[in-house]
């Protein structure tokens, strides 16, 4: 077993057991709450999910910092490990029961990416990567598309929490690659959409204002895929979120002049 075999085993268990509540509450009668606005959700089986995760890290990895989406996360100075949570990515959505959502835990080691894990419990599909050792689903090897044409891409992204009230709202860009590409879609998670990029579902991915729960795990799965992760402008993508744009490298440059036009 690797170095990280083990870190891997606990988030994969976690995300599993936390994706087992979401998959019994499914379609349930929800506490739905508001966030930041009227359209940033939260129910109690966000809550419930960070906890399980939180305290199994707690209980497994003491000395390890957490950040978690819905704070319950804490920070242990001079930990080489850091886990960054997202317990139920796509709350909108399973708070209407559209089934698109999932676990997102990310690892990083020294500030630097080093394992991902995504689990959608609808399809039980479990994505995972570590640094150096490529990505999986349900343990099978996966690799981004071959695509090379923009004009016949298969695209997504995602609209910020915020867009009823900012001038950055992502609707230009929108427009742009709608007519550029061969189609485009808006699934309301960003773990999985940066997943099915990384096994060629999804040809690219962009979005703004991100946060580092929503990239954590799924942008090292595209590059252990073979993918490129860039920021708008094609600097590095990092865990901070803001911009990412993700795709099968081949396509990035051309996605990259797209957004460029509305800089």
């Amino acid at each position: 077993m690797s170095e990280a075999g083990p870190i891997l085993e606990l988030a994969i268990g976690l995300a599993r057991e936390a994706g087992a509540i979401q998959r019994d509450r499914y379609g349930t009668e929800l506490d739905i709450q508001t966030k930041q606005s009227s359209i940033d959700l939260v129910t109690e089986v966000d809550r419930a999910c960070e906890a399980l995760i939180v305290e199994g890290i707690e209980d497994a990895r003491p000395g390890d910092s957490i950040l978690a989406e819905e704070g319950s996360g804490r920070e242990q100075a001079g930990a080489d490990l850091r886990w960054v949570i997202d317990p139920l990515d796509g709350t909108t959505n399973f708070a209407h029961a559209y089934p698109r959502f999932c676990v997102s835990i990310g690892v990083e080691r020294r500030g630097e990416p080093w394992i991902g894990v995504v689990y959608d419990p609808l399809l039980d599909e479990l994505y995972q990567a570590v640094r150096s050792e490529g990505a999986r689903m349900n343990g099978r090897a996966i690799a981004v598309s071959t695509e090379d044409d923009l004009s016949r891409a298969f695209l997504c992204t995602g609209f910020a929490y915020d867009v009823r009230r900012s001038q950055q709202d992502n609707i230009a860009e929108f427009a742009s690659f709608l007519k550029a590409a061969r189609a485009l879609r808006r699934d309301g998670s960003a773990a999985l959409d940066l997943c099915y990029v990384a096994a060629g579902r999804f040809d690219g991915f962009w979005e703004f204002k991100l946060s580092p729960w929503d990239v954590a795990a799924g942008c090292l799965i595209v590059e252990e895929a073979g993918g490129l992760t860039s920021d708008v402008a094609g600097g590095q993508a990092h865990w901070g979120g803001r911009s990412v744009v993700a795709s099968n490298g081949v396509l990035h440059d051309a996605m990259l002049g797209v957004l460029k036009g509305h800089r």
